[in-house]
């Protein structure tokens, strides 16, 4: 898939937005990936995610992950690409854990996926708990990577695309110093001060 392409699909869904908005990571940027829109059209994201799968098509995947919520239709898609089996962790208590009575085994080659990165917390979070169930992490998937391949996850990191998207902590934020209102358009409950 080209990045041309890539970027049509962006645009036609919606995806980018401009303006002030808080991340899920705290910092402020001008521009946000609103990657949940790209899984409301089916043609949107089986095209995104064949290309992602076809990236891991020989990594000898069992198993696709993703943090809920934002990565659970993705994590069904690349799966259903693969044909393998796909779960997601979410939060319980604020700690990313799997429920639902879902298990990965031990030594099974898992793909954690992902709508878009731009500090890698939540993947980070799902790494950890594959392998605390003795699962091997084959490797990253994302849709959009925020950073430009400035990521690293310490295993295999593949993206439909990268943009280096700049993003600041409040106190430097130029956007705040010039008063512009922020938004949060995200789904996680941080306070907009």
């Amino acid at each position: 898939m080209t990045k041309e392409r890539v970027l049509e699909i962006l645009k036609e869904a919606g995806v980018l937005l401009e303006g002030h908005f808080l991340l899920t990571s705290g910092r402020h940027s001008e521009k946000y990936l609103q990657c949940a829109k790209i899984f409301q059209d089916s043609k949107y994201s089986e095209e995104l995610c064949a290309a992602l799968a076809e990236k891991f098509k020989d990594a000898g995947i069992e198993l696709v992950i993703g943090p809920a919520i934002g990565a659970i239709q993705m994590s069904y898609e690349v799966s259903r690409q693969l044909g393998v089996k796909n779960i997601f962790a979410e939060r319980e208590d604020g700690k990313m854990t799997l429920r639902r009575s879902f298990e990965i085994q031990k030594g099974q080659r898992v793909l954690v996926v992902e709508d878009v990165v731009t500090t890698g917390g939540s993947v980070r979070e799902v790494i950890d708990i594959v392998r605390e169930h003795g699962g091997e992490v084959a490797g990253v998937g994302v849709v959009v990577d925020r950073t430009g391949g400035n990521i690293d996850f310490g295993v295999p990191l593949e993206s439909v695309i990268s943009i280096d998207v700049v993003s600041y902590t409040a106190e430097e934020c130029p956007l705040c110093k010039a008063g512009k209102e922020l938004v949060k358009p995200g789904s996680r409950n941080l306070k907009v001060k």
